[in-house]
């Protein structure tokens, strides 16, 4: 039997998942490090961290699994994207990298569009130019910090940088790339026009590869560490949402996931690129050659549950606590016995602004239609609801941009519930099924890692024979007609409201 390695850098910690050649898991670590917010609206980590976690939970799972060093075939990573990675000429790290949720660039996204202009870096970009992506992070690091820029040799990423400590390699590959928004991301390559008119040197930038390509070996030093051979292949991997769409099988045209965690995500996979002029979703190469996804984002999915719950079931949290269940559960249970609608009553999940499709920092959360007769359930029932309608709305421009639909997965926390997937089942109008697995991106990275080694010839063919459905939901026929036309007044709330929220906000 062979083995492969996933590893998967995230912001709270990094798992490390043995996996044999079907899937299975046979060992698992992760080992958890801190965020850094030196400023309000600042957010970095140490790479160093990200490195020893890496190594420490590569040796902890070949140690509790007593696999054999040389049956381990090869090695797959996704990690957070779009962090900032800057090593000197000796490699050593130059400052903490300034990580995704860090909105400290709002100068250099101005500056960004008064160079390329907004239409140019869509058209190359396939994004408008954002805080939390990586070219942003780079001016701010020029601007502001021009002795530690001055002595910059090597930019990578979170995930690259771990490839390096691995491989002695400088490298990339093209799904995390995407999201630097310094990649031209219908070529698959990196961007002169880019790079000169912003003024980055791109012999800085890591060689990019395919997802699923060897970038580089383990090195011996590396691989005495670890107790792994030396020349062990490591792959390109991914970055998180890519290597889970791989760990969820979706990797070819009409598949999808949406993922419910505290932000919601619809991830939809496509052979050919699609561009949305607006900005409102991202395109980015997808970790299977030749295709892209489309990814849209809300907000405020799984946080306006989490919002409800501590502030208004209290009752339930204490009836979970003696029952020994999830809170959750229960308030799924109340849910179920709210009718399609809540009552007449919509609720718009903005509680953190809104990204897909409004791009609207100043948006907030509404209750619509309130009234006496409402209760804390019908309440509850809206608020998953509402959800569902902001995912339905990512759901649109995919179809929108010319992407069919038809097979769709649902991860995170909120897809665990069957009523939550029910409401996306019969709003979506197509079945939305689990993944018998929850190793998401750590399964991606592997599965890459996988046929990297030769194990499986494709993407698509390894993950047919390693990725296996749990529980399916079909729509309900006479549920669709309700859900649309309380989707359809929804869509007409947000645009009149949209001038209160931005006169809210200079309150």
């Amino acid at each position: 039997m062979s083995y492969i390695i996933g590893v998967d850098c995230g912001t709270s910690g990094t798992k490390t998942v043995l996996f044999d050649e079907l899937g299975t898991v046979v060992a698992s670590h992760t080992i958890e490090y801190p965020m850094y917010q030196p400023k309000n609206g600042y957010a970095e980590q140490d790479p160093n961290d990200w490195a020893s976690a890496m190594i420490d939970t590569i040796k902890a799972v070949m140690a509790k699994s007593g696999v054999k060093k040389v049956d381990v075939k090869g090695i797959g990573i996704s990690g957070q994207m779009h962090g900032l990675v800057m090593l000197d000429k000796d490699n050593n790290v130059l400052r903490k990298s300034i990580i995704w949720c860090d909105q400290r660039t709002a100068n250099e996204v101005a500056e960004m569009n008064s160079r390329l202009g907004e239409k140019k870096l869509i058209e190359i970009t396939a994004n408008p130019a954002l805080t939390g992506w990586t070219a942003a992070k780079i001016l701010w690091v020029k601007n502001n910090e021009p002795d530690i820029y001055e002595k910059c040799r090597h930019i990578l990423l979170p995930k690259d940088f771990l490839r390096f400590v691995l491989t002695n390699e400088y490298a990339t590959e093209v799904s995390d790339a995407s999201g630097m928004q310094l990649l031209d991301v219908a070529n698959r390559c990196w961007s002169k026009e880019v790079c000169d008119t912003l003024g980055i040197d791109m012999s800085m930038l890591g060689k990019i590869y395919e997802s699923c390509e060897v970038t580089g070996t383990l090195t011996k030093g590396m691989a005495d560490v670890l107790g792994l051979c030396e020349g062990t292949p490591v792959v390109g991997g991914a970055g998180d949402n890519a290597a889970a769409a791989v760990g969820t099988g979706v990797v070819e045209d009409g598949k999808a996931f949406t993922t419910i965690g505290t932000s919601g995500v619809v991830f939809a996979h496509t052979s050919n690129i699609s561009i949305d002029p607006k900005g409102r979703v991202h395109t980015c190469c997808a970790a299977v050659p030749n295709s892209w996804h489309i990814m849209g984002v809300t907000q405020g999915a799984g946080l306006s549950l989490k919002w409800f719950r501590d502030n208004f079931s209290s009752a339930e949290k204490e009836t979970a606590r003696l029952m020994d269940v999830d809170e959750y559960y229960l308030m799924d249970k109340e849910a179920e016995n709210v009718p399609v609608g809540a009552n007449r009553l919509l609720y718009l999940p903005y509680l953190m602004g809104e990204r897909t499709p409004h791009l609207d920092p100043d948006a907030r959360g509404v209750f619509f239609g309130l009234s006496a007769i409402h209760t804390k359930r019908d309440m509850l029932r809206a608020v998953m609801e509402g959800v569902a309608y902001s995912l339905r709305d990512c759901f649109e421009i995919c179809r929108e941009m010319g992407i069919d639909i038809s097979d769709m997965t649902a991860c995170g926390g909120g897809g665990t519930s069957s009523l939550w997937r029910q409401m996306l089942a019969d709003l979506y109008k197509c079945p939305v099924k689990t993944s018998a697995s929850k190793e998401g991106p750590a399964l991606g990275a592997a599965i890459l890692a996988a046929v990297g080694a030769g194990i499986y010839s494709s993407v698509p063919e390894a993950c047919s024979a390693i990725v296996k459905t749990d529980k399916t939901q079909q729509p309900i026929s006479e549920n669709i007609p309700k859900y649309d036309s309380c989707y359809n007044l929804y869509t007409e709330i947000y645009p009149a409201l949209k001038d209160k929220f931005k006169a809210l906000a200079k309150l």
